[in-house]
């Protein structure tokens, strides 16, 4: 199984993104969103394919999705390009699992176009946690896994994630694909990581 193929898959059905368009180095996808307009994902980034790329594009809101680290990557880029914080692309294995509502919180699910929810809230209606997952096929792709600064610590993570999980697991998804930033990074194997963007 390609990793870098299947969260790509998943990422686009979660976001509501266009279909990705394949390219010799990886793939282009039109993300229409004003700070980020286009993706461009390098699952196999090197110099030469890098510093083309931000030559050519000079618009903004273009991001550049790689796999190397930001020290690594750095030099590559054309001037006015950023290297953003370093986030990982982890995997794991999807097993039925139960969390929890710990007390005073709130747990609600659905699902809109094939993308599954879940949002914690506290009794009286405030955001504590949330996520989503995109299954695609064996894969799902986990995303926007957040969780409230002052809610944290409380097992609405672990509860967020393993809600996620079981809904993949009964949609047949067996593999859990997570795009995480160093904060969300959690105890499953990793591979990878590094976002750079116009």
């Amino acid at each position: 199984m390609d990793i870098v193929q299947a969260w790509v898959d998943g990422w686009v059905v979660s976001r509501g993104a266009a279909e990705p368009v394949e390219q010799p180095w990886g793939w282009t996808i039109d993300v229409g969103l004003r700070h980020q307009a286009t993706r461009h994902v390098l699952p196999a980034a090197d110099e030469p394919t890098v510093r083309k790329l931000t030559e050519e594009v000079g618009a903004p809101g273009v991001w550049l999705k790689l796999f190397e680290a930001p020290e690594t990557v750095a030099p590559w880029l054309a001037p006015g390009w950023t290297v953003d914080a370093p986030a990982f692309l982890m995997t794991g294995r999807l097993r039925p699992a139960t969390a929890p509502v710990p007390d005073g919180y709130r747990l609600r699910t659905w699902n809109r176009g094939g993308v599954s929810q879940v949002l914690v809230v506290t009794d009286d209606g405030g955001f504590a946690a949330r996520g989503q997952i995109a299954p695609t096929g064996q894969t799902a792709v986990l995303d926007r896994i957040e969780t409230d600064p002052t809610h944290r610590r409380r097992g609405l993570g672990r509860l967020v994630m393993r809600t996620l999980t079981n809904i993949a697991v009964v949609q047949g998804a067996t593999t859990g694909v997570l795009g995480a930033t160093v904060e969300g990074r959690c105890c499953t194997s990793h591979w990878g990581g590094g976002c750079t963007r116009r």
